[in-house]
């Protein structure tokens, strides 16, 4: 089986590649790319399209790749010995398993997703390498070895937060999501929907590109913001003329709490409003281009 996107993700060509090459190579896929740009729905929608069963394993700063195999809870055995419960004599009652674990004994091949690895510590990736080398690894208290009956689809995310080892990044294929032009957007937007209207997509568009050029933002608007605020021009049935108005006044986006996450932002289009208001004076509409001077469709046009 191959994958080539679904009818709700729009995969380019080389995603799909990255994903099929993986596969392939039977080597876990290490996707990079700004958050918002669907690395943790892919290894969703690789297992819709394949058929196969999704284990998730989302990883915080305080996660250890012990949990990945096997947790052994030895206060629990000690406290269950102290009060003379009968369960105590079989190890077993005290080990959970971890997503690993389920991935190499499920009955079927399944898609595992370890996602945001970057979360972690820098010894987290080391501390798994045998294990996803050899698809096995041995648990110490009952003296056994697992083995991956089926090798699973193994997906692994990352926000680039910080540096990977090149001794696991040698084990990986690798691929980053580019954040979409505005042809492969219009596909995106369209899968989710279908009925909008063409002038009010174009202004959004080109506004929403607009707000991620402006120099200093530090948090650029993902894919998954411009949908939320589609949604919101669709539900407050925003006229498309108000997205292209040029008033200095007006640069910050309608409903801007969708696109611009941090007061930093906020402040930086409120003060691009204030400079273009003391340069284009009183009574002044403003020149046909940005607060800047730069041409029209630049900062100018949020």
């Amino acid at each position: 089986m191959r994958f080539e996107g679904t009818d709700s993700y729009v995969a380019d060509a080389e995603l799909s590649a990255a994903v099929n090459a993986a596969i392939a190579l039977e080597r876990p896929l290490l996707v990079k790319g700004e958050p918002g740009t669907g690395k943790t729905e892919l290894a969703k929608q690789v297992a819709r399209a394949m058929g196969m069963p999704l284990l998730e394993w989302h990883i915080k700063s305080t996660t250890k790749a012990r949990q990945g195999l096997y947790e052994y809870d030895a206060v629990a055995r000690l406290r269950d010995s102290q009060l003379g419960d009968d369960k105590v004599h079989d190890i077993d009652n005290y080990i959970r398993k971890g997503k690993l674990w389920e991935a190499f004994t499920a009955p079927e091949r399944s898609v595992l997703l370890i996602d945001e690895i970057d979360k972690a510590d820098i010894e987290f990736p080391n501390d798994l390498l045998q294990e996803l080398d050899k698809m096995e690894f041995h648990v110490y208290e009952t003296g056994e070895t697992i083995k991956a009956h089926q090798r699973p689809v193994v997906i692994i995310t990352s926000n680039n937060e910080k540096e990977l080892p090149d001794a696991f990044l040698r084990r990986c294929f690798f691929h980053f999501i580019a954040f979409p032009d505005e042809a492969t957007m219009r596909a995106i937007v369209d899968v989710h929907y279908p009925g909008l209207k063409s002038r009010l997509l174009s202004e959004a568009l080109k506004l929403f590109y607009d707000v991620r050029s402006v120099p200093g933002v530090k948090k650029k608007p993902s894919t998954s913001e411009l949908l939320d605020w589609l949604k919101l021009l669709m539900v407050e049935d925003i006229d498309p003329a108000v997205l292209t108005e040029r008033d200095p006044r007006k640069l910050i986006p309608p409903l801007h709490g969708a696109l611009l996450k941090n007061e930093q932002d906020v402040m930086l289009f409120e003060k691009l409003a204030f400079m273009a208001r003391r340069q284009n004076g009183p009574g002044s509409g403003g020149p046909s281009g940005g607060p800047t001077g730069g041409p029209a469709g630049g900062p100018g046009a949020a």
